[in-house]
């Protein structure tokens, strides 16, 4: 049914429950499995306000990315998947935009997302990209909701 799944991670347990439920269905469907890592540029608001410069956190930012990716290929090839992996470090401020660009370029035919499932005020704050990529996506998305 999927043939390419698309799995954008951010290190955090819930982007973990979503790798996992995607190299459940890679594995269990055959499909190509990319995971991708975007480095969000929001984390870093304010920082060239404070008069630091925002380079080197955004070095981090990357090397932390990577470890992630890395992690996420150890454990697809463990569940028997081969996973391929990018880092993307956007112009865009928003990680989702840079998730559906990705699917559109890649031919993705799933999206597979961890939610925090965030409500009020936090969601408002922080904006929801699993939200963004719903409702623009031109393929289906499949959100694992944290616990």
């Amino acid at each position: 049914m999927y043939s390419r799944i698309l799995v954008p991670i951010d290190g955090s347990k819930t982007a973990a429950l979503g790798l996992r439920e995607a190299i459940r269905l890679a594995k269990d469907q055959g499909a190509a499995l990319r995971v991708i890592h975007v480095v969000d540029k929001m984390a870093i608001i304010g920082v060239s306000e404070a008069g630091m410069n925002p380079r080197p956190v955004l070095a981090k930012l990357a090397r932390s990315g990577r470890a992630v990716l890395g992690e996420a290929r150890r454990s697809a090839k463990k569940l028997g998947v081969e996973a391929e992996t990018e880092l993307f470090e956007p112009l865009t401020k928003r990680v989702a935009d840079a998730v559906l660009r990705e699917a559109k370029r890649w031919r993705a035919d799933l999206i597979v997302m961890g939610t925090h499932g965030r409500r009020g005020m936090p969601r408002l704050v922080l904006g929801s990209d699993a939200e963004q990529v719903v409702r623009l996506a031109r393929v289906p998305v499949l959100l694992v909701r944290g616990r």
